[in-house]
């Protein structure tokens, strides 16, 4: 399984945030804007902690393993494979919608004096803050589940 690429994330974050901001011009100037939903940074902020707390967990149940603690459960492969995958398609749908708010949050600066915009820059402001966590909790979990290195016996082990 290929590890996520920094690069790619910040590529689709800059494109998406790029197309967003020109696709906010365009609407502004056609009509009224879509407003950024509150619970846009709410769904990212959840998505984070979920990640998190598998990567602690596993590697909690990891680390138990390696110490050969009595009545430690192990990580299988598979489960561990299926958390990768999920921290990877989460940190690069994160990546995308946290470019789309950050280009509409681009966008919404320039309008900060009237109430109403300057509440959807925060919104948009919170969602990207959202989104950057949520692709460090996906490369955190995909660190704790990597396959070890071949000099490394303890990690063979662990996950093994």
């Amino acid at each position: 399984m290929k590890q996520l690429r920094l690069g790619l994330l910040a590529g689709l974050f800059a494109g998406a945030g790029a197309l967003s901001w020109g696709g906010a011009r365009l609407w502004d100037s056609l009509g009224t804007l879509p407003s950024v939903p509150l619970a846009a940074p709410v769904v990212l902020a959840v998505i984070a902690v979920v990640l998190l707390a598998t990567a602690l967990s596993i590697r909690a149940r990891l680390r138990a393993q390696r110490e050969r603690r009595p009545g430690a459960k192990g990580v299988e492969p598979l489960m561990a494979a299926r958390a990768v995958v999920f921290g990877q398609a989460s940190a690069l749908v994160a990546a995308l919608v946290a470019g789309m708010y950050a280009g509409t949050g681009v966008f919404l600066l320039s309008f900060l004096d009237i109430p109403p915009r300057r509440d959807q820059a925060i919104y948009a402001g919170s969602a990207v803050v959202a989104g950057i966590a949520v692709v460090a909790a996906a490369v955190f979990l995909e660190r704790v589940c990597r396959l070890p290195e071949d000099g490394d016996d303890d990690r063979s082990r662990a996950i093994a």
